[in-house]
């Protein structure tokens, strides 16, 4: 039987995309453990976040955000439908089941992106498992089927990266920003990809 030429299509993943979320206006539901991980990556994705949490519900290191004024909008209450007024994305992490699917719901309807802790059927996105070191982020995803085994291969991906990956990848970078400044054309690709394999 001859080699199919094309590669087969293998159903049931997610789509890896790399989120731009810089300056949008992402709204983090809740102020425990889940919520501390999910502000850490949205900060570091120079988001714009509004945390809508009880003062009493939230952790230390939550507290803490909202005191060195790195959280934008801190809202000492219970949600409601008009907290979603403006927002990009939603993040629930809180532990009200019912209450998650009535965000998610509303989320549906105002056509916002959401992701409610640990329900992937109430999800539009899944947060994996990342390794960072400067502009390189990987991140392993098992589609919500095993979180923890995602966090163990991402530890051993992370011990066999050299320790100046991240280094090398600004470094490639200053390389291609400097080529494109000298052959800026979309016609100079050719040209720009032959000088970088020969730097």
């Amino acid at each position: 039987m001859p080699k199919e030429e094309y590669p087969s299509i293998r159903r049931g993943g997610s789509l890896m995309l790399a989120w731009q979320i810089s300056n949008k206006n992402v709204l983090i539901v809740g102020g425990g453990n889940v919520a501390a991980g999910r502000i850490i990556n949205v900060l570091e994705a120079d988001a714009l976040v509004t945390l809508v949490c009880p003062r009493a519900g939230l952790l230390p290191e939550v507290a803490h955000r909202v005191h060195k004024g790195e959280i934008t909008i801190y809202k000492d209450k219970e949600f409601d439908e008009t907290d979603l007024e403006g927002i990009d994305m939603c993040l629930t992490a809180i532990d009200d089941p019912e209450a998650s699917s009535r965000i998610w719901k509303l989320c549906k309807q105002k056509k916002i992106p959401v992701n409610v802790a640990d329900v992937p059927k109430e999800c539009d996105f899944y947060f994996g498992s990342q390794h960072r070191d400067g502009p390189l982020q990987i991140m392993i995803s098992t589609n919500g089927a095993a979180p923890k085994l995602a966090n163990i291969i991402r530890l051993k991906i992370a011990e066999s990266l050299p320790t100046n990956a991240g280094n090398g990848c600004k470094n490639v970078g200053k390389l291609r920003r400097k080529l494109r400044s000298i052959a800026p054309g979309t016609s100079e690709g050719p040209k720009r990809m032959e000088w970088y394999w020969h730097s």
